[in-house]
């Protein structure tokens, strides 16, 4: 199975032995960040720095001023990495150890341009806003993120992109010195404290024939034995969270939440892999391919943001698929994409950071398994953070992997599988 890692060019840069280190582990791709959020790193193998801080969403490449000219809305550039084009370099050094480098590109979460533009965010039932998640239904965000895709995707030594947070986001954030863990939500009332209802999105359900003021009672009315300490029905799993969605706003009014939340992610999809695709031709990459990180749930918001698998397929060139946990949440995440077009892709995402709750000794094992449900390629988050015993077992885990499938290869008679 083809194996990239997710990587930050922090991880690179100032560090002359990354690449060959990477290279040992046996990967055909790393995934390099080239438009991220704010986060808190520990880099434990780079030879000056341990903690790196990036305060804000930020392109960690210099954005093109032409493009950004006149725009209220604009990417916010990097400080925190000495280097005027972090990914450019990051990538050259991968590229020179044999790396194939693609990149990684986050959309609709960005705290930063939430706390400039506070109106454009995604605005609960209670009038709460979400300042980490732009509301991607208005039309000047999505115009946002689509240039922000074309430009943050097709850099200099970038053979393909994935596309994260490419559709709805919602309350479930890794916000600093998060305090919401007192009340147990579970899926259903996540999904409901994830509803925007922002004056947009108000009209838009108004257009399906939902009132305003329905809707927030009816959420209002649904989420109440949440705060009184008891559990929304739940069958179980992302058929069950839906279900018991229907079942406590009605068939009807969930019909029209969801069917104007399908549009505008829809929309926001297209217009964005029709853009990375132009950039893409225009500077005469050939073969460029563009992947999403995807659940396939459509109600689901968040990183991996959900989406018919048939309408992701149709669109992107193939998905990512969070993996990690056990045999039974993997197959309930990629059995639904195992019919697909030829040639699409199915990557299975799993966490490699045992401190971060990965698998990293699980790992030949869980991919196999993957691979059993129909992923054909496989990612592994992080590489970057993972510390030394993570690599080990990540290294031998591929070796593993790779010997397995020459094997099965030559027993067949057919040529010995490409090096992972």
């Amino acid at each position: 199975m083809r194996t990239a890692a997710f990587l930050y060019p922090w991880d690179v840069v100032g560090d002359p032995d990354a690449p060959a280190r990477l290279a040992e582990l046996g990967l055909a791709q790393v995934t390099l960040a080239a438009a991220y959020h704010s986060t808190r790193a520990l880099t434990p193998r780079h030879p000056h720095h341990r903690i790196v801080t990036a305060r804000h969403s930020a392109v960690l490449y210099p954005p093109d001023p032409d493009r950004w000219a006149g725009r209220r809305l604009r990417p916010y550039p990097q400080d925190w990495i000495a280097d005027p084009d972090p990914f450019g370099t990051a990538a050259r050094a991968l590229t020179a150890a044999g790396l194939e480098v693609h990149s990684w590109v986050v959309l609709a979460h960005n705290s930063r341009l939430g706390a400039d533009h506070p109106a454009l965010v995604v605005r609960n039932v209670y009038g709460d806003r979400y300042p980490w998640a732009p509301c991607i239904a208005r039309p000047e965000v999505r115009d946002h993120l689509v240039r922000l895709a074309a430009e943050a995707a097709v850099r200099p030594g970038a053979r393909g992109v994935e596309l994260e947070s490419c559709g709805w986001y919602g309350l479930a954030h890794l916000h600093g010195h998060d305090k919401i863990g007192g009340v147990g939500l579970g899926g259903v009332a996540e999904y409901l404290m994830s509803l925007c209802c922002c004056p947009v999105c108000l009209a838009g359900y108004a257009e399906l024939g939902l009132d305003e003021s329905e809707l927030r009672a009816r959420v209002r009315r649904a989420l109440e034995p949440v705060w009184a300490g008891a559990a929304l029905p739940d069958a179980g799993g992302r058929a069950g969270e839906w279900a018991a969605v229907e079942e406590l706003l009605g068939p009807g009014p969930a019909g029209a939440v969801r069917a104007w939340r399908d549009r505008a992610a829809d929309e926001l999809r297209r217009a964005v892999v029709g853009a990375v695709r132009a950039a893409a031709a225009r500077a005469s990459v050939d073969g460029f391919r563009v992947l999403l990180h995807a659940d396939p749930a459509p109600h689901r918001c968040g990183a991996n943001p959900g989406v018919a698998p048939a309408a992701a397929l149709a669109c992107a060139d193939g998905v990512v698929v969070p993996c990690t946990g056990d045999a039974e949440a993997r197959a309930e995440a990629l059995r639904p994409f195992a019919e697909r077009p030829a040639g699409a892709t199915v990557a299975a995402n799993l966490t490699v950071v045992a401190g971060l709750g990965g698998r990293p000794d699980r790992l030949a094992a869980d991919a196999a398994h993957a691979a059993s449900l129909g992923a054909d390629e496989l990612r592994l988050y992080h590489a970057g953070l993972a510390g030394p015993a993570d690599l080990v077992a990540v290294r031998g885990a591929l070796r593993a992997l790779n010997r397995s499938a020459g094997g099965r290869a030559q027993g067949s008679g057919a040529e010995p599988a490409p090096r992972a």
